[in-house]
């Protein structure tokens, strides 16, 4: 934005009839979705390409965001899935040696909308106390907007309450992975010498939690969300992921709470789940998920074991939870938010199936949860 531009070059309408002006940048348009926020103050490609976001815009607590560019490295899958992106301050010229294009350039690129000049505070005063609000967000460097018609089309959107978003960001067709984690000096490498065949059923999957899983020693094959209980064991697994992903669990479990319950009732393998993986096991167990107010969605939560007592710093990117409340007899709560008290994590008694709700391959502690991938490479061992 130069100094003399004064217009507003886009416009942030709240289905209550709010409206935010601000200065556009990424692509132009108009999208609807539900407004959340998020408080990391790092890793703002990871979040807008985390298939979690879908149906979301997502507001930036932290104002410096732009700042290290953009690089291919760092999508977490092949496009953003977030619908689009609102902060403070405008971006700056990046400065970072890993950067390869400027956030604006990118999101341009790839079709998503961003607003600047908000004042995300009072957005995040608002949808703490109010819930997360369904808006439209409209950018035109002609600053002309229709504003009775944005707040229409943000009370039109549907919310993801029933909504299985799972559907649209799963994977087309199976494919192999044995990328691992990146380290220095060498980057990514492949994983030769694997252990524990693993299925990883998309619902949303992480490109971090793959390398994670081969990290840990899994020759991973990835399957869609639709994979049935046969074609899961087709592939003759040690173990079964269950992925992370976006939209109401309630409304994904209706294909996938029945294959999870094949595994759990035809086998003994050991199963592991993260965020949308977690609830979905939760629900094959007989327990309920609820909508949060406004979630969780930071890097920065910290949940603490109940078995040891130990407390991890964790990310985390979930509007819905499940409800410990309603886990049934031999279901344990493993891990429990410390900032509101809320489910973070599940287990069977004396049997390997485990999940949790936080993102341990997100590393914000940055090591504090990786033994959970040690602990399902550990179970197949003597599975």
């Amino acid at each position: 934005m130069s100094a003399a531009q004064t217009k507003p070059t886009a416009c942030l309408a709240l289905a209550d009839g709010t409206v935010f002006y601000g200065y556009g940048f990424g692509a132009t348009g108009e999208t609807t979705a539900e407004l959340c926020f998020n408080t990391a103050m790092t890793g703002y490609q990871e979040i807008m390409t985390d298939p979690s976001y879908a149906g979301q815009i997502v507001t930036f607590t932290f104002p410096h965001i732009g700042n290290t560019g953009a690089n291919p490295d760092d999508d977490e899958t092949g496009d953003p899935v977030a619908a689009g992106m609102v902060v403070k301050w405008m971006p700056t010229q990046s400065s970072n040696w890993r950067a390869v294009e400027e956030l604006s350039d990118w999101l341009a690129k790839r079709g998503r909308i961003a607003i600047g000049g908000i004042d995300t505070r009072r957005l995040t005063r608002a949808i703490r106390q109010q819930g997360m609000p369904h808006v439209a967000l409209a950018h035109d460097p002609e600053g002309n907007f229709d504003v009775p018609a944005l707040v229409a089309a943000a009370k039109g959107f549907p919310g993801l309450e029933g909504l299985d978003l799972a559907k649209d960001v799963t994977c087309a067709q199976s494919y192999r992975w044995d990328e691992m984690r990146w380290a220095w000096p060498e980057g990514y490498s492949r994983q030769e010498a694997p252990k524990h065949k693993v299925v990883a059923v998309d619902f949303g999957a992480k490109r971090n939690i793959l390398r994670c899983l081969a990290s840990a020693g899994c020759d991973v094959t990835v399957l869609p969300a639709s994979a049935t209980f046969d074609e899961i064991m087709a592939h003759n697994p040690d173990g079964v992921f269950l992925s992370n992903g976006p939209g109401d669990p309630a409304a994904t479990g209706t294909y996938a709470v029945p294959m999870i319950q094949d595994l759990l009732n035809k086998t003994e393998l050991p199963i592991f789940g993260i965020c949308l993986g977690h609830q979905m096991l939760a629900l094959a167990l007989g327990a309920k998920t609820v909508k949060m107010n406004h979630g969780h969605h930071g890097a920065n939560h910290p949940v603490k074991e109940n078995a040891t007592g130990k407390v991890e710093i964790t990310s985390m990117n979930h509007g819905f939870a499940v409800d410990a409340q309603t886990l049934p007899q031999g279901v344990v709560e493993s891990h429990v938010s410390l900032f509101d008290g809320s489910n973070c994590g599940i287990r069977l008694e004396e049997r390997p199936v485990f999940s949790v709700q936080h993102h341990p391959e997100a590393s914000p502690g940055p090591q504090d949860s990786f033994y959970l991938f040690e602990r399902f490479a550990a179970s197949m061992a003597v599975s």
